[in-house]
């Protein structure tokens, strides 16, 4: 079995019942979501074994975070903090022309303050690949100078990265100056195709950007998701694609990382990027269909509309 160990901030996400605003909602639920404790989950759930690495407060609420994740079969590696802030996030979504809200309430939590000394540094180092995501670097504090060090202690194994702009953490110019401060100690990059466009400063088609980005950073790989259009991926030169998957979309919000778990669990498999993309795709599709950002999709399902998705090329 082969081990991905992930490194990030994970806060709890309100979202109204239905489709309520949240300003009049009365009901709201509760889930918790991060992108590189969701990514875990994805992959855990495609077979790899999975770890999280963070600081919570070691409160009611930091606890409901490792016993969710516990659940869905990822091991946890926890600093715990007294008196410390749990990460929050409000989400409205409702049909259209409405579009989804996302208010983030992110500031001064628990894993802002991490150092490495707080980490299992070790874990890191006999790791198959290590992940972390772009939001976790938005956050101040001392979490950028660790986050740094995890990618840099990856050893001999993979290292991947998620772009994860998102404009209510940081700016552009304040995302492009820090994260083109850790891109040396990456192999593989995963973007979705609006926050590459945004970061990268690029108006080109996706292929073609795709292949820039890669050649003047020195990735191994890039990877850009296009959300129900599928995806692509350039490895070592080449462009591979593979379309998306139309269905009647529940809660988009978890489709990303569902598809960067299973993604890099196909290749640390030994899966080629052609593969590995067609899984990323089918587990992203599934995870529209399912509320809330993380996946609970199974391998089996995912194996099953990958095998869909092959025979339609």
């Amino acid at each position: 079995m082969t081990e991905l160990v992930t490194f990030g901030e994970t806060s709890l996400r309100l979202s109204p019942a239905g489709d309520e605003r949240l300003e009049t909602a009365e009901d709201v639920r509760m889930r918790v979501s991060g992108t590189e404790s969701n990514v875990a989950v994805a992959a855990s759930a495609m077979g790899a074994d999975a770890t999280w690495l963070s600081k919570l407060p070691d409160s009611p609420l930091g606890r409901r975070v490792e016993r969710t994740l516990h659940a869905h079969g990822v091991d946890t590696e926890i600093a715990w903090a007294d008196g410390a802030r749990q990460g929050l996030q409000f989400a409205e979504q409702g049909p259209a022309p409405r579009t989804e809200r996302l208010v983030q309430d992110r500031e001064g939590v628990a894993a802002a303050s991490v150092t490495p000394g707080e980490l299992p540094m070790d874990r890191v180092q006999r790791a198959d690949a290590t992940f972390v995501a772009g939001s976790t670097l938005s956050l101040s504090g001392d979490i950028v100078e660790t986050a740094e060090a995890v990618l840099r202690a990856a050893g001999s194994g993979l290292v991947a990265m998620d772009l994860d702009f998102q404009p209510g953490l940081w700016s552009v110019e304040a995302a492009r100056e820090t994260l083109e401060g850790v891109f040396d100690a990456v192999d593989v990059l995963i973007a979705n195709e609006d926050q590459a466009r945004a970061v990268f400063d690029r108006t080109d088609e996706p292929r073609k950007f795709a292949h820039a980005i890669a050649s003047k950073r020195d990735f191994d790989t890039v990877v850009v998701t296009r959300s129900e259009r599928g995806a692509l991926v350039c490895s070592d030169g080449v462009i591979h694609e593979q379309d998306g998957v139309e269905v009647d979309a529940v809660d988009p919000a978890g489709q990303h990382e569902a598809f960067t778990g299973a993604f890099l669990e196909r290749v640390l498999s030994g899966a080629g990027a052609s593969e590995a993309l067609t899984y990323g795709v089918a587990s992203a599709t599934l995870a529209r269909t399912i509320p809330g950002a993380m996946t609970t999709a199974t391998r089996a399902e995912v194996e099953s509309l990958a095998a869909d998705l092959d025979d339609g090329r």
